[in-house]
């Protein structure tokens, strides 16, 4: 049930200037300027599941508008990142003759983005993983980072790991062994952020959330937390003139800043088992989760410090039909999320959190663990069933395709320069169109 990724991974400016301060904003650096060639982090370069490219294809099957298909060894529900011409993509692989949930290879792969062929391949890490995990969830669900420079491959328990561009390891990280609840593995990606690394270490042991540097992997600070297991990926967000990294979590979300670790705000509210990733737009961030209950909240972080329980600060709340793994994505002022892991959308005014629609469901789609992503006036919601559901973005529901191949997606979708890449439980897919 959980394999995520669910995580928005907060890659911001990763030059010597200045980003602009007024939202998440995409890696910039020597290697590049082009961000519409990057999707540098599982919810895009401006880590919030909306592509840069104007376009994407909107139909396709097994035989039509498929540019290639590959598939990667080994087993891993991480999205896959894309710098330039090169895809890469994390994976745990049965080492050679061992039996089955015995020894795993954690290993990253850079693909080239015209026919998916390996340029390299580079194992992290190779051990017996310590504890078992749910049924629908793998051994390398947490998803990478790059800033044009180096790649940060983290895989919990199996360490957290960077490597230059070549594959070359330049630094690894021992940070323990998680204790999941009820074994169902682990899953939240890191968040990076110029020269810092953040990692939340939410379980059924010790907790903490610790800062480290990306060139030398030497840790900057540490905090402790009181939390139960939460699979969140955190979010840097600016706020004023500093940055802040912002958690959902079961006892409480809360607010750090980036430079000291020092906590700014807390609010409570969420159900257990927390997995979708907080969403920045315009000076709101938005905390969500949907197990066993139901909890959406708006906070204005210029007006957030301390205990949020009364404070204006939260604009909205929303109880009803939110989701348990997938993130929701934001887009022309409206806010579109799954009700738990169901194929039954909703949408609400982003401002307000007024419903514009709810119990919609999507066609020929049970289970959703993908997060939602948009482009253009189109948002993309694949399944488990292997259908892709693609609907205008809007007030009210419009359904443009329902698209089949023959995979399991829990992987989110990625948009690059008019390509749409789909990672399954089999394959990788690498979707255009076919004039393009």
């Amino acid at each position: 049930m959980l394999h995520l990724l669910t995580l928005t991974i907060s890659v911001l400016a990763a030059s010597g200037s200045q980003a602009s301060l007024g939202a998440p904003a995409a890696v910039v650096n020597k290697a590049t300027r082009d961000v519409a060639e990057t999707w540098p982090n599982w919810r895009g370069p401006d880590t919030n599941g909306v592509a840069r490219s104007e376009r994407a294809p909107t139909v396709w099957s097994e035989d039509k508008n498929i540019r290639w298909k590959v598939a990667v060894p080994g087993l891993g529900s991480s999205t896959p990142i894309v710098w330039g011409d090169t895809l890469y993509v994390t994976s745990a692989i049965e080492a050679e003759g061992a039996e089955p949930n015995g020894v795993q290879e954690f290993t990253v792969f850079a693909l080239d983005r015209k026919d998916g062929s390996t340029k390299w391949r580079t194992k992290v890490a190779e051990t017996v993983p310590h504890e078992s995990i749910h049924k629908t969830n793998t051994q390398a669900s947490s998803s990478p980072i790059t800033d044009g420079e180096h790649i940060i491959a983290f895989f919990g328990s199996r360490g957290l790991h960077c490597l230059d561009m070549q594959g070359k390891v330049l630094w690894s990280k021992d940070l323990g062994r998680m204790q999941t609840r009820n074994q169902f593995g682990e899953g939240a990606s890191p968040a990076l952020y110029r020269d810092t690394i953040v990692v939340v270490w939410d379980h059924e042991g010790e907790d903490f959330i610790a800062a480290f540097d990306k060139a030398t992997g030497k840790e900057k600070w540490r905090q402790k937390r009181d939390e139960v297991t939460t699979w969140s990926t955190p979010l840097i967000v600016p706020v004023g003139d500093r940055m802040q990294v912002v958690t959902t979590a079961t006892a409480a979300s809360r607010a750090y800043d980036l430079e000291t670790g020092k906590l700014i705000w807390s609010i409570g509210g969420m159900t257990t088992n927390c997995i979708p990733t907080p969403i920045y737009h315009e000076g709101v961030v938005y905390l969500m989760s949907g197990f066993r209950g139901a909890m959406l909240q708006a906070i204005r972080l210029a007006d957030a410090k301390g205990d949020l329980a009364d404070s204006p600060a939260v604009l909205w709340r929303h109880s009803q039909e939110t989701s348990y793994v997938p993130s929701g994505v934001l887009t022309g002022g409206n806010l579109y999320f799954v009700r738990n892991n169901n194929g039954v959308l909703s949408c609400v005014d982003a401002a307000t959190g007024e419903v514009r629609y709810s119990g919609q469901r999507l066609t020929d789609v049970k289970s959703v663990y993908s997060s939602l992503t948009s482009c253009g006036d189109h948002i993309y919601a694949p399944s488990r069933e292997g259908t892709t559901v693609v609907f205008a973005a809007g007030p009210s529901y419009r359904e443009v395709a329902v698209n089949a191949l023959d995979d399991t997606f829990d992987a989110s979708p990625v948009i690059v320069g008019g390509e749409l890449y789909l990672r399954g439980w089999k394959h990788l897919y690498c979707i255009a169109d076919a004039e393009q």
